[in-house]
């Protein structure tokens, strides 16, 4: 059974930094997409960053430049690297195959 568990979030205060982890398990982590994305209180899901199996990746605009996806397939582990984060961006914190999300991370930006 697939199962995608994420971990690292946690309070970081405006312009702070945070990196994200997200274990894999239950399938060929290396031969799929991976995901991040992102639900804050009261909106919807967020698309946030994907990494494809060949390591080229993208990002939404408003993370473009401050947000770093990465994945070590030897450990597979998806990871997201957040710099410069922003009040806003107070969210739970979700990885996904495209198939399976994981439970979430809570990233909260306060000073």
């Amino acid at each position: 059974e697939a199962q995608l568990v994420e971990s690292g979030g946690g309070l970081v205060q405006p312009g702070g930094s945070l990196r994200l982890s997200c274990a894999a398990s239950g399938f060929s982590f290396s031969d799929y997409d991976m995901t991040w994305s992102r639900q804050a209180p009261g909106k919807g899901l967020e698309w946030v960053s994907t990494i494809n199996r060949y390591d080229m990746s993208a990002y939404g605009s408003s993370v473009k430049g401050r947000f770093t996806i990465s994945r070590d397939n030897a450990k597979n582990t998806l990871y997201l690297q957040l710099n410069n984060v922003k009040t806003e961006e107070t969210a739970m914190y979700y990885c996904s195959n495209g198939k399976v999300r994981g439970q979430g991370t809570q990233v909260t930006v306060s000073s």
